[in-house]
């Protein structure tokens, strides 16, 4: 039973958590378990009994609270037997760190990014950004969103219109990759809190970029966990009210794996969601470890059925049909890694409704393919499949990529690291790491690059080391080179219009001199197609017959060995190809290109007048 108190009528407004209006400050709270819940905090001298809560009868307590104000910290106190539970607020926007109090917080703020528009998926170039890493302003402290905002031009001027931003959720201590969040609805004090985030994405737009934002929704915790028990009810020893109590709770991560099947948990998760876009103007989300949301043990479809979890395959459904209900140009990426076609199904026809997916396939495939010692060992076929491949019938329904904070951690390093150990700025690395990116900005898929790998960022990713930005100076050739791909790829000239299309052909493919050439196209036609011809050899290249789709002049539109990008490069002379009539690699007609060592040369013929 539920004792009285001054506070007996439930609050006058909707919603969870605290929630400002004129009257006050509405809390809401599940508690299903708890006899009684008042709220203490700034506003009452922290008073055990001032602001006791009405229950709702359905496990939800709430009431107004007329002197709470923004910016006043508070807890709640559950009493559950003999027990006092003072428990943070699930649903705080605000913390003042992960084990401390809970802020009430004004969502207000002064947007001013109407005039962004969300580019268009075929033409996303996305950059994945660690906040507490990327640009390091103080030493001994981690980066923040507004030293990022110092960054964005750069990355404007890069080319970059899409940052893939890790979670900025509130986690324990001051170093994370994210990944442990604490607190799903809190920003990370450390950098920013919520309004840091708020002038993140606010500066990010008025540069013409769109922010992703990465959530995790297959654990909590494991340390530090607000929801750990919540109400003190728990039974095998498990989580309690939003996590499950059994076998499934299980995860690589600890046994904190929500609840999907419970109402409560499942709105917990879809609130969050909707948050990042409507309340913080987020472009789309990364759901991290999808694999795990829909089976206990993270296997693929049919792989130990009974292990599934069909209430998370429910919950990633109604998350995603709500998204393009309410802005269907926004953005959903599902980190899967078992190239599961489902996840980028339409909902209607049974799948779980995501945009695109890592495709963890591609980057092995690429990795192997540029960063082993023997050219004789480089397999072009498996290149060749890596390009070519599909997730379900959408070209663009995988992101594509050669680093990422997984790919550069957990026993593997940078790739110009894995190239040459300890020299990862000399020529090889810079060679076949621009390589692999030349392979990802013109193969079908969404594109991304991890933070500083345009300027050969060394040794491995570290949530304590800071990207070194001396290398910009050091390499700023290699930038160029970078910026010249991503605006090939975006077809900033109208000359590459083929590299934004669902198009791709690999119509070469030799195993003996290690090249593969490759047509993208949209439509087709001067402008449109376009010839990608890649050399994953040291040799030079000087005439080196392909077959091409039209005859005609190809202008060369990039050649990464230019010694413009670094004045080691220009082994070897590039230069236009004019096709002529002749049959050759299944295609009307043929041409001669010239190759540098692990070379890429991109060619296309100019539009008609």
């Amino acid at each position: 039973m539920a004792k009285k108190g001054k506070n007996l009528q439930p609050a006058g407004v909707p919603g969870i958590g605290a929630i400002i209006h004129e009257g006050g400050v509405s809390f809401r709270v599940w508690a299903p378990h708890a006899e009684r819940v008042a709220v203490a905090g700034d506003f009452n001298d922290w008073s055990k009994t001032a602001n006791t809560l009405a229950s709702e009868g359905n496990g939800y307590w709430s009431a107004d609270v007329a002197a709470a104000k923004p910016g006043q910290q508070y807890r709640y106190l559950l009493i559950n037997g003999e027990d006092e539970l003072w428990r943070m607020d699930p649903y705080a926007r605000a913390v003042t760190n992960s084990v401390g109090n809970s802020i009430i917080f004004d969502p207000s703020f002064d947007w001013s990014d109407g005039d962004f528009k969300m580019p268009h998926w075929h033409e996303l170039v996305v950059y994945e950004m660690h906040v507490g890493t990327f640009n390091v302003e103080e030493p001994g402290k981690p980066g923040t969103f507004d030293s990022a905002i110092a960054k964005l031009d750069y990355l404007a001027g890069l080319g970059i219109n899409a940052i893939e931003v890790m979670p900025p959720t509130e986690f324990p201590g001051g170093y994370s990759w994210g990944y442990n969040p604490a607190h799903p609805f809190a920003v990370e004090e450390e950098y920013g809190g919520p309004l840091g985030l708020k002038r993140f994405v606010n500066e990010a737009h008025k540069r013409g970029m769109a922010v992703l934002l990465d959530v995790v929704y297959n654990h909590v915790g494991p340390s530090d966990n607000a929801l750990w028990r919540f109400d003190g009810w728990s039974e095998n020893d498990g989580g309690g009210i939003y996590f499950y109590s059994d076998w499934r709770a299980e995860t690589p991560w600890g046994h904190t794996r929500p609840d999907y099947g419970r109402p409560e948990v499942r709105q917990y998760f879809r609130d969050n969601a909707l948050m990042w876009l409507e309340e913080y103007h987020c472009d789309g989300l990364r759901f991290d470890a999808t694999a795990y949301i829909r089976h206990v043990h993270g296997h693929d479809t049919g792989v130990d059925p009974a292990a599934d979890l069909p209430d998370g395959w429910s919950l990633m459904q109604w998350i995603n049909e709500e998204v393009q209900a309410r802005q269907p140009w926004k953005f959903t990426i599902a980190e899967d890694l078992r190239g599961n076609g489902w996840m980028t199904k339409d909902i209607g026809a049974g799948g779980a409704g995501f945009s695109s997916q890592w495709d963890s396939r591609f980057v092995h495939t690429v990795r192997g393919a540029i960063v082993g010692m023997a050219d004789e060992h480089r397999d072009m076929y498996a290149v060749k499949e890596a390009i070519e491949s599909k997730i379900g019938d959408d070209a663009y329904a995988r992101m594509i990529f050669t680093e990422s904070h997984d790919e550069d951690a957990n026993g593997s390093a940078r790739v110009p690291e894995e190239i040459s150990p300890g020299d990862a700025q000399s020529w090889y690395p810079k060679k076949r790491s621009t390589l692999g990116a030349a392979l990802v900005m013109t193969s079908p898929g969404v594109p991304m690059i991890f933070q500083g790998q345009e300027m050969l960022e060394d040794r491995w990713f570290h949530e304590q080391d800071p990207l070194d930005w001396s290398h910009f100076d050091e390499h700023r050739g290699i930038i160029q080179m970078y910026t010249d791909m991503f605006k090939l790829r975006r077809n900033w000239h109208n000359t590459t219009a083929g590299l934004t299309g669902d198009h791709v052909q690999v119509h070469h493919a030799n195993n003996a001199e290690n090249v593969v050439a490759v047509h993208r196209w949209k439509e087709g036609g001067p402008g449109d197609s376009v010839i990608v011809v890649l050399s994953f050899s040291n040799a030079n290249r000087g005439m080196y017959t392909i077959g091409f789709p039209a005859g005609g002049l190809w202008k060369v539109r990039f050649n990464s060995d230019w010694q413009g990008y670094d004045p080691d490069f220009g082994l070897q002379d590039v230069f236009d190809v004019e096709a002529v009539e002749g049959e050759y690699d299944g295609m009307p007609f043929n041409g001669q290109v010239a190759l540098g060592p692990y070379g890429v040369v991109i060619l296309s013929q100019d539009r008609p007048g």
